[in-house]
């Protein structure tokens, strides 16, 4: 995990507006870059998670991969409902992007600070043609090789939204439903705990990569508050360098790190 960000300063954070229907700007944002956007719960859209070489070689080995029915990594429940093929073990492009993508986030600042990672599982690479979607579903809560605890779900959208209609992901909440479509190279973090589902694709081909983080810090609530924190003091220490008010910040955002991190 990194917990130190100098050098990363939120003003070259790539954090997308979500969704038009989200929150913008979010409240007490004053501090923070025009292009910052978070919904409650810490869902999160972040650009450029793979960058373009990342994203144009991953393509490359996916062009040419075979793919098989996805229903096999479904859960007893979600397998009623989910049609779409992924890469299978086995194969030697998932091998490949794997290892991009997992330099990628082991190396993104943003990633690791509003993710608290502690085990993030090999990524699983989805493919939906014309009439492919995935139904409303929960994440597993248990996930096995590695076992872990799934507290946060993540999409990497590989494909140019332009190239494909249809294929939304869609997160329910107390606040009703919000769709994602991302750019290319860009994700969306959320709490594995929400139903979710993608929408058929009607146009083209959607082509994504998913995965499951178990947290240092379980609660997406008190993620948010340390993110909060954290971006706080980088804004802080950006413009004023350290003070008495940047360390007392730190302090507070230390000790709550300390108070809530689980092994």
């Amino acid at each position: 995990m990194v917990d130190n960000y100098q050098g990363a300063g939120v003003e070259s954070w790539e954090i997308l507006n979500c969704s038009p229907d989200l929150p913008y700007p979010f409240p007490n944002s004053s501090l923070l870059t025009p292009s910052y956007s978070i919904a409650i719960a810490m869902i999160l859209c972040i650009g450029n998670i793979l960058n373009p070489t990342e994203l144009e070689t991953t393509i490359a080995k996916l062009e040419m991969a075979e793919f098989v029915d996805g229903k096999a990594t479904a859960g007893w429940h979600a397998r009623q409902v989910k049609h779409n093929t992924q890469l299978p073990q086995g194969s030697p492009a998932l091998a490949i992007v794997r290892d991009i993508i997992d330099a990628a986030l082991q190396r993104h600042a943003l990633f690791q600070m509003a993710v608290r990672p502690y085990i993030v599982r090999p990524v699983t690479i989805s493919r939906y043609d014309i009439g492919m979607s995935y139904g409303t579903h929960i994440d597993n809560a248990l996930m096995y090789d590695p076992l872990m605890r799934s507290d946060v779900s993540m999409t990497i959208f590989l494909s140019d939204p332009t190239t494909y209609e249809g294929g939304e992901l869609i997160i329910e909440s107390t606040q009703g439903e919000v769709a994602f479509k991302l750019p290319a190279g860009s994700a969306i973090v959320y709490p594995s705990s929400t139903l979710h589902r993608v929408e058929a694709v009607t146009q083209g081909v959607r082509l994504a990569a998913v995965t499951w983080i178990q947290s240092l810090v379980r609660d997406p609530q008190q993620r948010e508050i340390l993110f909060d924190l954290d971006t706080a003091r980088q804004t802080l220490f950006e413009a004023s360098g350290k003070t008495p008010v940047f360390d007392l910040i730190s302090k507070s955002h230390a000790n709550l790190l300390r108070q809530w991190t689980e092994f």
